[in-house]
């Protein structure tokens, strides 16, 4: 009989039909569709740089130093006669993967010690919520920089450290949506039938924890891309002349009166692709109802 109970589970179909009609009739929205667009975009700009036309990224004396853009170069030089067009493309690769990899990071552990912490309770989940505080006590920066000072400077590390420092935040999220949805009547008639717990996770908790943590996870790669530059701007993440976003952004703060674009340009880039991670992400947690949830 238990076999059965996953159909009175909202995400196995349960939820009301016309509650799914008002769902689907709100839509996306016009502005969801943009920023995924432009995020699509420098996702694929970034991912086919090596087979794109483009000058080689830290070669010097492509152009005159200082130029605007043109068609021979889109974003202009920057003070050596370097492409910025393709400096921002391939700087892309570091801000994304570092974005990307080190929240999928996150989510695997901060995600998995979440659920076990909102599904078990008790000593499991004073141990994971204090170790978890511990963690949020300290200033997200300064404990990367910590981190990544002890294990040394290169993109991986950078990219490990915002994976590990963004495992406290998950964890608490991903618990307080575990325990939300531990208490629904779904999961109470799955246990008076004598469903086993890996059965009731995996069929019921984890199908609906699965949106809030998803759909936050587009705003969690926004920050972590932040986290990236930051970094980068402090000369931690890849060193010169490879292009990050950051980095790229830290070269041209001497050179703003000579070169404005070295720095506006990545600075650009850096600002709409948050946003429309940022709006993605919030456009979905709406349309996902997943709000309260994630309190």
């Amino acid at each position: 009989m238990a076999e059965g109970l996953s159909v009175t589970s909202p995400a196995a179909g349960g939820a009301p039909r016309k509650g799914r009609r008002t769902a689907r009739a709100r839509g996306l929205g016009v502005v969801f569709w943009l920023s995924a667009g432009w995020v699509t975009l420098v996702i694929a700009l970034a991912a086919t740089a090596g087979l794109l036309p483009l000058a080689d990224p830290a070669a010097v004396g492509v152009g005159d130093p200082g130029l605007g853009p043109s068609a021979a170069h889109l974003l202009g030089t920057d003070e050596l006669g370097r492409d910025l067009f393709s400096r921002v493309v391939h700087g892309a690769r570091i801000s994304l993967v570092a974005g990307f990899v080190s929240i999928t990071l996150g989510l695997v552990v901060g995600g998995t010690l979440g659920l076990i912490a909102g599904f078990r309770r008790g000593a499991t989940d004073t141990v994971v919520t204090t170790l978890a505080n511990s963690l949020l006590a300290f200033p997200a920066l300064v404990l990367a920089l910590a981190v990544v000072t002890f294990l040394g400077q290169s993109p991986q590390n950078v990219t490990l450290t915002i994976g590990l420092v963004s495992v406290a935040p998950i964890a608490m999220v991903v618990r307080g949506a575990t325990i939300g949805c531990a208490g629904r009547e779904y999961v109470v008639a799955a246990r008076m039938l004598g469903a086993k717990n890996r059965r009731i996770i995996l069929r019921e908790i984890i199908p609906n924890v699965a949106p809030v943590a998803l759909s936050l996870s587009l705003v969690w790669v926004a920050t972590a891309i932040v986290a990236e530059g930051s970094l980068a701007y402090l000369g931690l993440s890849v060193q010169p002349p490879t292009p990050s976003w950051g980095a790229m952004i830290a070269e041209g703060r001497n050179t703003l009166a000579e070169s404005p674009g070295t720095a506006l340009w990545p600075s650009l880039f850096m600002f709409l692709t948050v946003l429309g991670l940022n709006f993605a992400g919030d456009r979905l947690r709406d349309r996902l109802d997943v709000k309260g949830d994630a309190t």
